[in-house]
């Protein structure tokens, strides 16, 4: 089977199904599992180079209002009908985050032989987990599909059990740096899963900016900064536009040494099979305990 994404938490899915070797075409943003999909053609590119741009300049590229802007990424048609793909990963929750639905529609329109289409659109964990199993349907491997759920729900499950009955610390999670703004969707599931207290996002929230008083007030014991798209070293960058608003070192969370950098792409920002192993770097930040695999520094690491 000939498989493109255009999602990189598609990618993810198909390579945790063992499905890598059917990819003929991805995204520029699909980065992992980097060995298996080096190779595979890129059909995609950005409409402005986020390396050469401050935050507040890539959130008024894409319309000031993240997450509601005019597609960002240009689809390669020409080469995607080349490619001649069975099936086509999408999705249609946010154009900020991969190719709009629409243009992917456009184009699957002009091909000689249309792929099959399918658009994932999680917004919970559950919903996130479930998504591996209508992916695999359609690949062929649904019984595969359903144990890899299986068995990343029992990780899950050893999150809560490991944090069980331990104070829920409160956690402010910032998405995005300029303007702030909080994670929702399967973000405040992942805190809570971890043993923690989820501010100023509800689960399945599609977020919006908010206020740097809605933070103070908030008093929160933990901050996590896991801006979308941005590797941990981009974060660090970045973050003086935080320490320079008035009363940052006011904050419960930064008098405790409480604020963390993420890596937001690989385990909190991508609805993919990863966001389970996102769950258990929180059961480390919040309560130091080890669920998995020992916390890299890669994963997460303090701000100080």
């Amino acid at each position: 089977m000939r498989i493109v994404s255009l999602l990189p938490a598609a990618t993810d899915i198909v390579a945790d199904l063992g499905l890598a070797c059917d990819l003929v075409g991805r995204t520029h943003e699909c980065d992992w599992p980097p060995a298996e999909i080096a190779s595979v053609p890129v059909v995609t590119r950005a409409e402005f180079a986020a390396d050469e741009l401050s935050s507040r300049e890539i959130s008024e590229a894409v319309g000031g209002a993240a997450h509601s802007g005019s597609s960002l990424y240009t689809l390669d048609s020409e080469a995607l009908g080349a490619l001649a793909p069975d099936v086509l990963l999408t999705q249609d929750l946010c154009d900020v985050c991969a190719v709009s639905y629409e243009a992917v529609s456009r184009a699957v329109r002009v091909m000689d032989a249309g792929p099959r289409v399918l658009s994932l659109e999680p917004k919970t964990l559950d919903d996130v987990l479930d998504c591996l199993v209508t992916v695999g349907d359609l690949l062929g491997v649904r019984e595969r599909a359903e144990r890899r759920r299986t068995a990343l729900r029992g990780r899950l499950d050893e999150v809560r059990r490991l944090t069980r009955g331990r104070a829920r610390p409160r956690v402010v999670a910032v998405e995005w740096l300029d303007p702030l703004w909080p994670a929702g969707h399967w973000v405040p599931e992942q805190i809570t899963a971890a043993g923690g207290e989820p501010l100023l996002a509800e689960p399945g929230e599609h977020t919006g900016p908010m206020t740097w008083e809605a933070v103070r007030e908030a008093r929160p014991d933990v901050v996590l900064l896991l801006p979308c798209g941005f590797p941990p070293e981009r974060t660090l960058a970045e973050t003086g536009l935080l320490t320079a608003l008035p009363g940052w070192y006011e904050l419960p969370a930064v008098r405790a040494g409480e604020v963390w950098v993420l890596d937001g792409p690989a385990y909190f920002n991508r609805p993919g099979p990863r966001v389970v192993r996102g769950a258990e770097v929180l059961a480390h930040v919040l309560h130091g305990v080890r669920a998995g695999d020992p916390v890299t520094g890669a994963e997460a690491r303090r701000l100080g």
